[in-house]
């Protein structure tokens, strides 16, 4: 009886085990993630050149991936090369061209006076865990959702390296990259910068994960805290535009129109001075109100003579 049931055994164990597998399933990527993709084509939020090319899914390895991945090998329509090509989603290749056109073009403009023709990357789409550390929880590099970015080149072909220079450049260039790290804050999720930890010491991480929203938007991470940085160096030789004075509210200050204060603010920009602007009203009433031929009387009062009417004398006694 034994032999006959222990066979029967072995036989319902390994059927449980090949159900068991049957009903195993990968993990799959959120579904969000694609959605965002979708959205961001259906919105035309990027345009498709011969320097941003559509690729073929990344499914796996596990949730690692793209559903319409892009080839990026520059921005600004070729006018800032990458030096490698970077595999992206769509979201992240706008948010880059919007933060080249609106930071780092005019951030390089006035404080090197020539514009930015490279952006050096350390690292776009890659499977791996934060940090590449393993256990680490995955990073949003594994979904084309991330790019590093270790320095510049300059169109004099000068280079700024964000591991040297973020501490050790001179004035401008440190201005320059606080002001790349500050425009990135503003358009990415996530922004870690030398001096947010050990991993970033070299380079700036900028991502668009999905950290929750709070009362004022989406949640952001931007490490380091930002700091002043100094203004731009002038390009000219005029002298710098005088601070502004406080502005005068004219009604709150009951001032007759005789005032000299009054005449000042009343004048047109670069106009005539208190004085002349008095005897130019003068001339003004008199050639409004022209004075007949006639006299005036010792008691001050205006004779028309044998010129004059009733009309003007009133209308000259009612003044």
């Amino acid at each position: 009886m034994a032999r006959r049931i222990l066979p029967f055994l072995a036989c319902t164990g390994l059927l449980s085990l090949l159900a068991g597998c049957s009903l195993y399933e990968r993990p799959q990527r959120p579904a969000w993630r694609a959605a965002a993709e979708n959205a961001c084509f259906a919105e035309n939020r990027i345009q498709i050149t011969a320097y941003v090319q559509t690729a073929r899914e990344i499914d796996g390895p596990g949730i690692c991936g793209l559903t319409h991945p892009l080839h990026v090998t520059a921005l600004q329509g070729g006018a800032v090369r990458l030096n490698s090509r970077a595999t992206l989603d769509c979201s992240m290749v706008a948010e880059l061209e919007s933060w080249v056109a609106d930071v780092i073009q005019p951030s390089a403009q006035a404080r090197f006076g020539q514009p930015v023709v490279q952006i050096n990357t350390m690292g776009a789409y890659s499977c791996r865990g934060m940090n590449n550390q393993i256990g680490a929880r995955i990073s949003e590099h594994a979904f084309g959702n991330a790019i590093d970015i270790g320095g510049f080149l300059l169109a004099d072909g000068r280079a700024i390296v964000i591991r040297h220079d973020w501490t050790q450049g001179d004035e401008q260039t440190q201005a320059f990259l606080r002001d790349a790290q500050g425009g990135a804050c503003d358009r990415f999720t996530t922004v870690l910068a030398p001096g947010s930890n050990a991993f970033h010491y070299d380079h700036l991480h900028v991502d668009l994960a999905m950290h929750g929203n709070s009362s004022r938007g989406l949640r952001r991470i931007c490490k380091p805290t930002l700091q002043n940085v100094a203004p731009p160096p002038k390009r000219d030789d005029l002298p710098d535009a005088p601070e502004l004075e406080e502005e005068t509210d004219i009604a709150q200050t009951k001032r007759l129109p005789g005032d000299a204060a009054y005449a000042m603010h009343a004048a047109p920009s670069g106009g005539l001075p208190p004085l002349a602007l008095q005897q130019q009203h003068d001339v003004s009433r008199a050639s409004a109100f022209p004075r007949p031929p006639g006299v005036i009387r010792e008691d001050g009062a205006f004779d028309p003579g044998s010129d004059g009417d009733d009309t003007t004398s009133a209308i000259m006694h009612s003044r």
